[in-house]
Protein backbone atom coordinates (compact mmCIF):
# COMPACT_ATOMS: atom_id res chain seq x y z
CA UNK A 1 0.00 0.00 0.00
CA UNK A 2 1.26 3.45 -1.16
CA UNK A 3 2.55 5.96 1.83
CA UNK A 4 1.17 8.97 -0.05
CA UNK A 5 -2.34 10.44 1.06
CA UNK A 6 -3.42 11.38 -2.55
CA UNK A 7 -2.79 7.98 -4.20
CA UNK A 8 -4.45 6.20 -1.07
CA UNK A 9 -7.66 9.02 -1.00
CA UNK A 10 -7.87 9.27 -4.78
CA UNK A 11 -9.57 12.41 -6.30
CA UNK A 12 -10.87 13.62 -2.78
CA UNK A 13 -10.77 17.57 -2.02
CA UNK A 14 -6.80 17.93 -1.11
CA UNK A 15 -5.75 15.95 -4.94
CA UNK A 16 -5.84 19.56 -6.72
CA UNK A 17 -3.18 21.00 -4.47
CA UNK A 18 0.60 21.09 -6.30
CA UNK A 19 3.21 19.32 -4.50
CA UNK A 20 7.12 19.98 -3.37
CA UNK A 21 8.69 21.78 -7.12
CA UNK A 22 4.87 22.34 -8.74
CA UNK A 23 4.21 24.62 -5.67
CA UNK A 24 7.39 26.60 -5.69
CA UNK A 25 7.42 26.27 -9.52
CA UNK A 26 3.73 27.85 -9.03
CA UNK A 27 4.73 30.82 -6.74
CA UNK A 28 7.39 31.53 -8.94
CA UNK A 29 10.30 30.04 -6.19
CA UNK A 30 13.39 28.79 -7.28
CA UNK A 31 14.59 25.08 -5.84
CA UNK A 32 15.94 25.11 -2.33
CA UNK A 33 13.72 28.25 -1.01
CA UNK A 34 10.87 27.18 1.11
CA UNK A 35 7.69 28.80 2.73
CA UNK A 36 6.61 27.82 6.17
CA UNK A 37 3.23 28.79 7.15
CA UNK A 38 3.48 29.14 11.09
CA UNK A 39 -0.24 28.28 12.91
CA UNK A 40 -0.24 30.33 15.80
CA UNK A 41 -3.00 29.79 18.82
CA UNK A 42 -3.43 32.74 20.69
CA UNK A 43 -6.20 33.47 24.09
CA UNK A 44 -4.58 36.64 26.56
CA UNK A 45 -1.40 36.28 26.09
CA UNK A 46 -0.32 39.69 26.00
CA UNK A 47 2.84 38.33 28.64
CA UNK A 48 4.85 36.47 26.29
CA UNK A 49 3.34 36.98 23.35
CA UNK A 50 6.18 39.54 22.61
CA UNK A 51 8.89 37.20 23.28
CA UNK A 52 7.53 34.46 21.44
CA UNK A 53 6.98 36.69 18.32
CA UNK A 54 10.46 38.02 18.57
CA UNK A 55 11.99 34.58 18.44
CA UNK A 56 9.74 33.47 15.28
CA UNK A 57 11.41 36.95 13.39
CA UNK A 58 14.53 35.53 14.03
CA UNK A 59 14.31 32.06 12.41
CA UNK A 60 16.84 31.53 9.63
CA UNK A 61 14.47 30.35 7.27
CA UNK A 62 13.63 33.64 5.26
CA UNK A 63 10.06 33.09 4.33
CA UNK A 64 7.55 32.24 6.49
CA UNK A 65 3.67 33.56 6.52
CA UNK A 66 2.13 33.87 9.93
CA UNK A 67 -1.26 32.41 10.48
CA UNK A 68 -3.34 33.77 14.06
CA UNK A 69 -6.17 32.61 15.31
CA UNK A 70 -6.86 34.46 18.60
CA UNK A 71 -9.85 33.26 20.11
CA UNK A 72 -11.28 35.84 22.10
CA UNK A 73 -8.98 37.57 23.90
CA UNK A 74 -9.96 40.32 26.72
CA UNK A 75 -6.25 41.76 26.96
CA UNK A 76 -3.84 43.32 24.86
CA UNK A 77 -3.07 40.76 22.13
CA UNK A 78 -4.82 41.65 19.34
CA UNK A 79 -2.80 45.08 19.93
CA UNK A 80 0.50 43.11 20.12
CA UNK A 81 -0.75 41.29 16.64
CA UNK A 82 -1.29 44.43 15.26
CA UNK A 83 1.81 46.07 15.28
CA UNK A 84 3.74 42.78 14.29
CA UNK A 85 1.16 42.82 11.28
CA UNK A 86 2.57 46.19 10.50
CA UNK A 87 6.37 45.38 10.19
CA UNK A 88 6.26 41.46 9.51
CA UNK A 89 8.80 41.07 6.83
CA UNK A 90 8.88 37.63 6.36
CA UNK A 91 6.18 36.85 3.88
CA UNK A 92 2.51 37.72 5.28
CA UNK A 93 0.78 37.86 8.90
CA UNK A 94 -2.85 37.01 9.20
CA UNK A 95 -5.53 37.57 11.87
CA UNK A 96 -8.01 35.76 12.52
CA UNK A 97 -10.94 35.44 15.24
CA UNK A 98 -11.00 31.90 16.57
CA UNK A 99 -13.90 29.72 17.81
CA UNK A 100 -13.63 30.06 20.85
CA UNK A 101 -14.36 26.96 22.04
CA UNK A 102 -10.83 25.50 23.47
CA UNK A 103 -7.28 25.54 22.32
CA UNK A 104 -8.11 22.12 20.70
CA UNK A 105 -10.74 23.87 18.33
CA UNK A 106 -8.81 26.73 18.24
CA UNK A 107 -6.09 24.52 16.11
CA UNK A 108 -8.73 22.65 14.55
CA UNK A 109 -9.96 26.04 12.81
CA UNK A 110 -6.35 26.53 11.75
CA UNK A 111 -6.12 23.16 10.19
CA UNK A 112 -9.44 23.47 8.42
CA UNK A 113 -8.53 26.81 6.72
CA UNK A 114 -8.36 25.95 2.93
CA UNK A 115 -6.49 29.52 2.47
CA UNK A 116 -3.40 28.13 4.01
CA UNK A 117 -0.76 27.31 2.10
CA UNK A 118 2.77 26.72 2.26
CA UNK A 119 5.78 24.00 1.99
CA UNK A 120 5.65 22.86 5.56
CA UNK A 121 3.58 23.91 8.58
CA UNK A 122 4.57 24.36 12.00
CA UNK A 123 2.37 24.73 15.35
CA UNK A 124 2.98 27.53 17.64
CA UNK A 125 1.87 28.13 20.94
CA UNK A 126 1.93 31.76 22.59
CA UNK A 127 4.12 31.50 25.43
CA UNK A 128 7.28 30.01 24.19
CA UNK A 129 10.87 30.43 23.12
CA UNK A 130 11.80 28.99 19.49
CA UNK A 131 16.07 28.96 18.71
CA UNK A 132 17.12 30.35 15.92
CA UNK A 133 17.13 27.13 13.51
CA UNK A 134 13.95 25.67 15.23
CA UNK A 135 12.40 25.50 11.47
CA UNK A 136 15.42 24.98 9.68
CA UNK A 137 16.47 21.64 11.76
CA UNK A 138 13.06 20.44 11.24
CA UNK A 139 13.01 21.17 7.07
CA UNK A 140 16.06 19.63 6.80
CA UNK A 141 15.06 16.36 8.29
CA UNK A 142 11.76 15.95 6.11
CA UNK A 143 13.71 17.29 3.07
CA UNK A 144 15.69 14.26 3.52
CA UNK A 145 13.91 11.74 5.04
CA UNK A 146 9.86 12.03 3.93
CA UNK A 147 10.20 12.43 0.02
CA UNK A 148 6.58 11.78 -1.33
CA UNK A 149 5.64 10.13 1.99
CA UNK A 150 3.33 12.01 4.77
CA UNK A 151 6.16 13.74 6.80
CA UNK A 152 6.08 14.93 10.78
CA UNK A 153 9.11 16.24 12.82
CA UNK A 154 8.88 16.87 16.41
CA UNK A 155 11.10 17.15 19.12
CA UNK A 156 12.74 17.30 22.90
CA UNK A 157 12.18 20.51 24.53
CA UNK A 158 13.94 22.32 26.89
CA UNK A 159 11.14 23.67 30.33
CA UNK A 160 11.94 27.12 31.09
CA UNK A 161 10.36 29.35 34.01
CA UNK A 162 8.62 31.95 34.05
CA UNK A 163 11.37 34.36 33.67
CA UNK A 164 12.76 32.26 30.52
CA UNK A 165 15.83 30.26 32.53
CA UNK A 166 15.99 26.59 31.72
CA UNK A 167 15.05 24.54 34.73
CA UNK A 168 15.35 21.10 33.03
CA UNK A 169 14.46 19.34 29.89
CA UNK A 170 11.59 17.03 28.62
CA UNK A 171 12.14 13.44 28.84
CA UNK A 172 13.96 11.80 26.54
CA UNK A 173 12.03 8.78 24.41
CA UNK A 174 14.48 5.90 22.64
CA UNK A 175 11.84 4.12 21.33
CA UNK A 176 10.73 4.60 17.26
CA UNK A 177 7.48 6.45 16.81
CA UNK A 178 4.46 4.15 15.52
CA UNK A 179 1.40 4.08 15.46
CA UNK A 180 1.44 0.91 18.39
CA UNK A 181 2.77 3.38 20.27
CA UNK A 182 0.54 6.55 19.19
CA UNK A 183 -2.48 4.50 20.47
CA UNK A 184 -1.69 4.75 23.60
CA UNK A 185 0.91 7.91 24.12
CA UNK A 186 1.28 11.26 22.22
CA UNK A 187 5.35 11.84 22.37
CA UNK A 188 5.77 15.34 20.78
CA UNK A 189 4.08 18.44 22.00
CA UNK A 190 2.50 19.99 18.64
CA UNK A 191 4.36 23.57 19.95
CA UNK A 192 8.14 21.51 18.25
CA UNK A 193 5.78 19.38 15.23
CA UNK A 194 6.33 20.81 11.48
CA UNK A 195 5.05 18.94 8.66
CA UNK A 196 4.97 18.64 5.08
CA UNK A 197 2.59 19.28 2.36
CA UNK A 198 1.74 16.04 1.94
CA UNK A 199 0.88 15.35 5.67
CA UNK A 200 -0.95 18.88 6.08
CA UNK A 201 -3.15 17.73 3.72
CA UNK A 202 -3.66 15.24 5.11
CA UNK A 203 -4.65 16.61 8.77
CA UNK A 204 -6.69 19.20 7.24
CA UNK A 205 -8.89 16.80 5.62
CA UNK A 206 -9.25 15.05 8.90
CA UNK A 207 -9.85 18.59 10.83
CA UNK A 208 -12.70 18.44 8.56
CA UNK A 209 -14.30 15.08 9.35
CA UNK A 210 -13.65 15.09 13.46
CA UNK A 211 -12.42 17.09 16.45
CA UNK A 212 -9.93 15.64 18.63
CA UNK A 213 -8.23 15.82 22.26
CA UNK A 214 -5.17 17.73 20.98
CA UNK A 215 -3.67 18.85 17.57
CA UNK A 216 -0.08 17.20 18.60
CA UNK A 217 -1.63 13.97 19.58
CA UNK A 218 -3.98 13.73 16.67
CA UNK A 219 -0.88 14.47 13.81
CA UNK A 220 0.93 11.91 15.73
CA UNK A 221 -2.05 9.24 15.49
CA UNK A 222 -2.77 10.27 11.91
CA UNK A 223 0.53 10.60 10.22
CA UNK A 224 1.93 7.27 11.49
CA UNK A 225 -1.79 5.52 11.35
CA UNK A 226 -1.70 6.81 7.65
CA UNK A 227 2.28 5.33 6.64
CA UNK A 228 3.74 8.37 7.55
CA UNK A 229 7.63 9.28 8.12
CA UNK A 230 7.75 10.48 12.00
CA UNK A 231 11.07 12.11 13.25
CA UNK A 232 11.39 12.30 16.97
CA UNK A 233 14.50 14.92 17.26
CA UNK A 234 16.32 14.38 20.92
CA UNK A 235 17.85 17.52 20.72
CA UNK A 236 15.18 20.47 22.08
CA UNK A 237 15.19 23.70 19.95
CA UNK A 238 11.90 25.27 21.94
CA UNK A 239 11.91 26.88 25.24
CA UNK A 240 9.03 25.47 26.21
CA UNK A 241 7.06 27.57 29.26
CA UNK A 242 6.07 26.60 32.69
CA UNK A 243 3.43 28.94 34.12
CA UNK A 244 0.53 29.04 36.00
CA UNK A 245 -1.72 29.71 33.06
CA UNK A 246 -0.60 26.58 31.23
CA UNK A 247 -3.07 24.15 29.24
CA UNK A 248 -1.00 21.86 29.52
CA UNK A 249 1.48 21.07 31.68
CA UNK A 250 5.40 19.48 31.92
CA UNK A 251 5.60 16.12 31.94
CA UNK A 252 9.40 15.42 33.63
CA UNK A 253 8.28 16.37 37.54
CA UNK A 254 7.04 13.83 40.19
CA UNK A 255 4.18 15.84 40.57
CA UNK A 256 3.30 15.50 36.19
CA UNK A 257 3.89 11.51 36.71
CA UNK A 258 1.45 11.42 39.93
CA UNK A 259 -1.04 13.90 37.50
CA UNK A 260 -0.62 11.41 34.59
CA UNK A 261 -1.06 8.44 36.99
CA UNK A 262 -3.86 9.75 38.28
CA UNK A 263 -6.13 10.37 35.12
CA UNK A 264 -5.41 7.06 34.09
CA UNK A 265 -7.07 5.76 37.34
CA UNK A 266 -10.00 8.66 37.40
CA UNK A 267 -11.22 7.64 33.65
CA UNK A 268 -10.30 11.01 32.26
CA UNK A 269 -7.48 9.12 29.94
CA UNK A 270 -10.03 6.44 29.11
CA UNK A 271 -12.04 9.51 28.01
CA UNK A 272 -9.29 10.70 25.57
CA UNK A 273 -9.15 6.88 24.00
CA UNK A 274 -13.18 7.24 23.37
CA UNK A 275 -12.33 10.53 21.54
CA UNK A 276 -9.39 9.49 19.67
CA UNK A 277 -10.97 6.44 18.73
CA UNK A 278 -14.48 8.49 17.43
CA UNK A 279 -11.92 10.18 15.29
CA UNK A 280 -10.01 7.41 13.68
CA UNK A 281 -13.47 5.90 12.81
CA UNK A 282 -13.92 8.71 10.79
CA UNK A 283 -11.46 8.86 9.01
CA UNK A 284 -10.40 4.96 8.70
CA UNK A 285 -10.23 4.99 4.97
CA UNK A 286 -7.11 7.45 5.53
CA UNK A 287 -5.29 4.46 7.75
CA UNK A 288 -3.27 1.56 6.70
CA UNK A 289 -4.58 -1.76 6.82
CA UNK A 290 -1.76 -2.49 9.44
CA UNK A 291 -3.09 0.42 11.88
CA UNK A 292 -6.80 -0.47 11.06
CA UNK A 293 -5.73 -3.90 12.42
CA UNK A 294 -4.00 -2.62 15.78
CA UNK A 295 -7.18 -0.13 16.36
CA UNK A 296 -9.17 -3.60 16.12
CA UNK A 297 -6.73 -4.71 18.93
CA UNK A 298 -7.08 -1.61 21.24
CA UNK A 299 -10.53 -1.79 21.53
CA UNK A 300 -10.69 -5.40 21.97
CA UNK A 301 -8.29 -5.13 25.07
CA UNK A 302 -10.13 -2.07 26.01
CA UNK A 303 -13.83 -4.29 26.35
CA UNK A 304 -11.92 -6.40 28.65
CA UNK A 305 -9.83 -6.17 31.87
CA UNK A 306 -7.74 -7.89 34.45
CA UNK A 307 -5.20 -10.46 33.95
CA UNK A 308 -6.03 -11.64 30.62
CA UNK A 309 -6.26 -8.25 28.95
CA UNK A 310 -2.90 -7.15 30.56
CA UNK A 311 -1.24 -10.55 28.55
CA UNK A 312 -3.13 -9.24 25.47
CA UNK A 313 -2.05 -5.52 25.75
CA UNK A 314 2.20 -7.21 26.54
CA UNK A 315 1.67 -9.56 23.32
CA UNK A 316 -0.02 -6.32 20.87
CA UNK A 317 3.34 -4.85 20.02
CA UNK A 318 1.30 -1.60 21.46
CA UNK A 319 4.01 0.08 23.93
CA UNK A 320 4.83 3.30 25.72
CA UNK A 321 8.31 4.93 25.59
CA UNK A 322 9.19 3.54 28.92
CA UNK A 323 8.86 0.74 31.61
CA UNK A 324 7.05 3.09 34.02
CA UNK A 325 4.40 4.44 31.84
CA UNK A 326 3.78 1.08 30.77
CA UNK A 327 3.62 -0.44 33.96
CA UNK A 328 1.39 2.40 34.31
CA UNK A 329 -0.98 1.82 31.40
CA UNK A 330 -0.95 -2.01 32.60
CA UNK A 331 -2.25 -1.70 35.96
CA UNK A 332 -5.20 1.09 34.18
CA UNK A 333 -5.97 -1.89 31.83
CA UNK A 334 -6.36 -4.15 34.88
CA UNK A 335 -8.80 -2.07 35.99
CA UNK A 336 -10.93 -1.40 33.02
CA UNK A 337 -9.48 2.34 32.76
CA UNK A 338 -8.19 2.28 29.47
Amino acid sequence: MSNGYASRTGAGPETSRTEGAEYRAATGRPAGICRVAILVAVYNGEKYLQEQLESLAAQTVEHIDIWVSDDGSTDRSRTILHDWQSKWEKGTFHIMSGPSKGFAENFRSLMANADIEADYFAFCDQDDIWDPDKLSAAVSVLESNANERLGLYCSRTRIIGEDGQTIGQSPLFARPPHFRNAIVQSIGGGNTMVLNRRAWSLMAESARRTSFVSHDWWCYLLISGAGGYVHYDPTPRIGYRQHTGNLVGDNMSVRARADRFKRLLTGRFAKWNDENLSGLDKCADLLTEEARATMAQFKSIRASRHAGAVVSYLRSGMYRQTLAANIMLCIAIFLGRL
